[in-house]
């Protein structure tokens, strides 16, 4: 008679809770503090680690971002309350040098950057899960909405449950080895709400705590006011040019403004809408077309993390869905792989606003599988 298999536990190793250690990377937010008081509820042995990623004085009393200031103090105390220790671990140095000077650089050079996505894929997803490992952890956690599920080849990433909460886009960079040790507990949740109500349950003084809006080093979404403080004269004046050639006036830095914007371009009284087309910053030219020209249906992806279960150059085509902007639908399109990391995207529907620095990502065409993406390499 065979044996019948061990039993696995909610985090999907056979054995207890009690002996498996689990890192719960933690923000300071209702997402986070849920995931660390559930995981100890159900008897894990949970550490909680709070990543210190810019300067504490000067946040210490900003509300709405992230680890940092009130925040760290808010993850303290819920590890407090719910009785498992919890550190601060001071990564400025590396945040500054792994996540904002890129995105300094790259939104100087025309780009529109999503550093929250290089903070997942070189600061959390990296460092600190090789700290979760030093700690002699079986597993990490994580807030984020987004589903990890076992298939055939093994683990598989998919959309969170809640579409209005799937944070997806900003984690198509995950590799199948950190796959493999990532658990995301709130992925299947139906709604924000489930996850306050538990917050409530679990008697977490953050259970009604505002999500953080901006990104966590750009207080109030000013990115031009961090460049300039970052890169000082970088906000050197020039011409508003129209793709025709006519010059229609003066700007005050090519980092003011972004592709596919419409308002404060500071040339009234023309007769058509104009648009933001192009930045080129080395003739510090704003250009700007009708909308038309903001339509995009070929798209050069480079540092593709391909999580399909074949070699993503088995094929000369994939048929799926991309995402090239975290508030619009995936839409059909054909990927072409050039190499394993490079890829031409064709979308089936021509986008507009498609931008240099921004994600595509890519999801099976059915279900809610993310086979991985890419970054938008030039206009």
């Amino acid at each position: 008679m065979a044996l019948d298999a061990p039993k696995l536990n909610s985090l999907g190793f056979a054995k207890p809770p009690s002996e498996t250690r689990v890192v719960v990377a933690m923000s300071g937010g209702v997402d986070s503090s849920v995931v660390a008081a559930q995981l100890a509820e159900e008897g894990y042995d949970v550490v909680g680690v709070t990543l210190q990623l810019y300067d504490h004085g000067a946040a210490l009393a900003k509300k709405g971002a992230c680890c940092a200031g009130i925040d760290i103090h808010d993850a303290r105390r819920v590890a407090e309350d719910m009785g498992f220790p919890h550190y601060v671990l001071d990564y400025e140095n590396i945040f500054k040098d792994a996540v904002i000077d890129e995105f300094a650089d790259s939104y100087l050079a025309g780009a529109t950057p999503v550093p929250c996505i290089r903070c997942n894929e070189r600061v959390k997803f990296k460092d600190l899960l090789e700290t979760a490992k030093d700690l002699e952890a079986d597993c990490m956690a994580t807030g984020h909405y987004i589903q990890r599920k076992m298939g055939e080849y093994g683990p598989e990433l998919h959309s969170a449950e809640d579409a209005n909460r799937d944070q997806s886009y900003f984690l198509f960079s995950t590799t199948p080895k950190q796959l493999e040790y990532l658990r995301f507990p709130l992925g299947h949740l139906p709604s924000k709400d489930a996850t306050r109500e538990l917050a409530a349950r679990y008697g977490l003084q953050v259970a009604d705590k505002p999500d953080s809006q901006d990104i966590c080093f750009v207080p109030n979404g000013n990115y031009a006011s961090v460049i300039e403080k970052l890169r000082p004269g970088a906000a050197e004046p020039g011409d508003i040019v129209h793709a025709d050639g006519r010059v229609l006036g003066e700007h005050n830095g090519v980092i003011h403004y972004t592709i596919g914007q419409r308002r404060g371009l500071g040339i009234g009284g023309l007769e058509e809408p104009l648009y933001v087309v192009k930045l080129d910053v080395d003739a510090k030219q704003v250009i700007v077309g009708p909308k038309d020209m903001l339509s995009t249906r070929t798209i050069p992806v480079r540092e593709i993390n391909w999580l399909g279960d074949a070699a993503f150059t088995s094929q000369t085509e994939w048929h799926v869905s991309v995402k090239v902007r975290s508030t619009r639908p995936p839409r059909e399109a054909i990927i072409r792989p050039l190499s394993d990391t490079t890829a031409e995207v064709e979308l089936l529907t021509p986008e507009e606003g498609v931008s240099p620095g921004q994600a595509c990502v890519f999801y099976q065409s059915e279900g809610s599988r993310i086979l991985g993406g890419g970054w938008i390499w030039r206009g």
